[in-house]
């Protein structure tokens, strides 16, 4: 904040899957519904600004701050605690896409400038601490729990729903709470749309392709994320020749994934690959995670910012066809070393057809 010259800092979160995280992280207060403000001076404590509505909601002994308050319009009380203390340049992290209209509306109008601060935000944080790397470790064994039970409960003849429910009930009852986004690529034929959506009363057929795409955190709030393919029949010729650009794919991004390369480096290894057998990426390769689901540094073509030790990425190439209609995808957590990336996450990437369970007999 003082490199940055701003008087104060609002960070935002809200109830939306993984924009919740960077108020837990600077705050300790968990978002159980609609959202809040942490209004953070360069000098002097810390406000929890909620909404008036979210009086009742969440436990408001759990924060370490303790000045709290419940304006009507938080936007308004923030702009007059502003005025009142002459602050000239307020950063904001959330602007674009997690403030409340009404409360940018009060702001704006202020006699301060708003400066956007999610980079500079998510970069202070980027490296993470051992208890952090505790936190997101338990996450992991969580979501690949979720995942062997999902394998197991995998048959065709159920919906899309009733393979994914057995996963679901593991990351709640260890401590995901509501803090998850478990959606699906699918489709027929040996082949997945290119589309995400909810898993729904969709019967599975046997030469359906299912991608369910697992993202969670443990009870301490950091997510993590994981996938791979299933399918009982046989998938496409095009599935199959997607499939074979993977290894060397995700290989070749484990490699560079060490301190002091660029995260673009990373990406182009993995979009270069895909090209090579004529295929195209749906999007980024990845993104740095933690409390927040989507973090800066991403891993794409114009993200030229070296990697560190301990840094925590999302590795999630969607490798499209020509017309962009069908696709392959998969999702790996990986933690930053010294010399290579470690994959979090000890589950060899094949097709799984249901019959495997996780080694070491664990149910």
């Amino acid at each position: 904040m003082e490199h940055e010259n701003v008087d104060a800092l609002i960070v935002c979160g809200n109830q939306y899957a993984g924009f919740e995280g960077a108020v837990l992280y600077v705050s300790g207060f968990e978002i159980v519904h609609r959202y809040v403000y942490v209004v953070l001076p360069l000098s002097g404590e810390p406000t929890l600004v909620f909404p008036r509505e979210a009086r009742w909601i969440g436990d408001k002994k759990k924060p370490w701050v303790k000045d709290h308050v419940w304006p009507d319009v938080p936007g308004q009380w923030i702009r007059d605690r502003a005025q009142e203390r002459n602050w000239k340049r307020i950063g904001v992290y959330g602007m674009n896409f997690v403030m409340a209209v009404r409360d940018y509306r009060e702001l704006a109008n202020g006699p301060f400038e708003l400066v956007p601060f999610d980079y500079q935000f998510d970069m202070a944080r980027a490296v993470k601490s051992e208890e952090e790397l505790a936190e997101i470790r338990d996450a992991m064994d969580i979501i690949v729990d979720g995942f062997w039970a999902l394998v197991a409960a995998y048959e065709p003849g159920k919906t899309e729903a009733e393979i994914m429910a057995p996963a679901v009930e593991r990351f709640f009852a260890r401590g995901a709470g509501p803090r998850m986004m478990n959606i699906l690529l699918s489709g027929s034929h040996g082949e997945a749309e290119a589309s995400f959506k909810v898993p729904g009363h969709r019967v599975v057929a046997i030469d359906d392709l299912l991608l369910y795409s697992l993202e969670i955190t443990g009870a301490g709030g950091y997510w993590v994320e994981f996938s791979r393919p299933l399918i009982r029949g046989k998938s496409s010729a095009r599935t199959q020749a997607m499939a074979e650009a993977y290894p060397q794919a995700l290989e070749s991004a484990r490699k560079l994934m060490r301190s002091g390369e660029l995260a673009s480096t990373v990406h182009r290894a993995v979009a270069d690959t895909f090209a090579k057998h004529g295929f195209a990426l749906g999007h980024l390769s990845g993104h740095s995670i933690g409390a927040t689901m989507l973090e800066y540094p991403a891993i794409g073509a114009k993200s030229d910012v070296p990697l560190q030790e301990n840094m925590i990425f999302s590795l999630h190439p969607q490798v499209v066809d020509q017309d962009g209609k069908v696709c392959l995808y998969t999702q790996d957590t990986y933690r930053i070393g010294k010399t290579e990336g470690e994959c979090l996450a000890d589950v060899p990437w094949k097709f799984y057809t249901g019959k495997e369970r996780r080694p070491g007999n664990r149910a």
